[in-house]
């Protein structure tokens, strides 16, 4: 049965426009990101960076919410048309819906996110023409791993606030507080380390290189790559137990 539930959900996952624009969308904005990066490294040498830096940066500025609106759609989509029920119907036991939904997700963004993180560094590494900071092969490896492992855990994190709240808005809407105003003012006015233990901040850190200066805020991480990827498995589990919770106390 839960081999047919992943099947199922892959199939509907690639059957619906919105995941191919999603995924072709964010791939463009991170090329277009690297164009924009890459050539000012030839310009503005008082800012150096390098290219995994700016695919980084590219990450969280843009591709992540073409991540999270996938991830949203493909549970919103189902409450939205009412296929949900028959979903239901066909996979009566609710936790291995969220699981297949968490199944096909993970390792398909996981891919997008290796994918992106290469294509833009070779981009920005290209246009760059040797100016900016110099990028090895071991750290553009760990960056696009943890480019990876953080669309992966973020899609999975987003489609279990979508089975809570059963809408594209209201997930949209939670997950960019999420990401970046609530971190920031955590850290602000209550504890200043507090930002850097919430998604967005930890795919961050899970992406920088050790002994790499954060591209977007300066200073080293606190912790290393493997704890900020662990930070955001934590999270999208939280997320996923959640809405499978909320999905068995409730009809469709």
């Amino acid at each position: 049965m839960t081999k047919f539930a992943i099947a199922a959900e892959w199939t509907k996952f690639w059957s619906v426009r919105a995941t191919w624009w999603c995924l072709a969308g964010g791939a463009l904005l991170m090329a277009f990101y690297a164009v924009v990066s890459g050539s000012s490294q030839q310009f503005s040498g008082d800012r150096p960076q390098a290219a995994h830096g700016i695919v980084v940066t590219g990450a969280v500025y843009l591709v992540e919410f073409c991540v999270i609106t996938v991830a949203t759609l493909f549970v919103t989509s189902e409450y939205t048309s009412g296929s949900i029920r028959s979903t239901l119907q066909w996979v009566p036991v609710r936790p291995r819906v969220s699981a297949a939904k968490a199944a096909v997700l993970a390792p398909v963004l996981f891919g997008f996110g290796v994918v992106v993180a290469a294509v833009g560094m070779v981009i920005a590494k290209v246009l760059m023409a040797g100016r900016g900071l110099p990028t090895t092969f071991g750290e553009g490896l760990l960056t696009a791993l943890g480019m990876g492992a953080y669309f992966a855990f973020l899609g999975v994190l987003c489609a279990g606030i979508a089975f809570t709240l059963r809408s594209a808005a209201g997930t949209l809407v939670v997950m960019i507080v999420l990401l970046l105003p609530l971190p920031l003012l955590m850290s602000s006015y209550v504890l200043p380390a507090a930002m850097n233990y919430f998604p967005a901040f930890a795919g961050i850190n899970a992406m920088v290189p050790p002994g790499d200066v954060n591209p977007m805020f300066g200073g080293t991480p606190p912790y290393g790559a493997w704890i900020g990827v662990l930070i955001c498995l934590v999270w999208s589990a939280a997320g996923l137990l959640a809405g499978t919770v909320l999905l068995k106390r409730r009809d469709a």
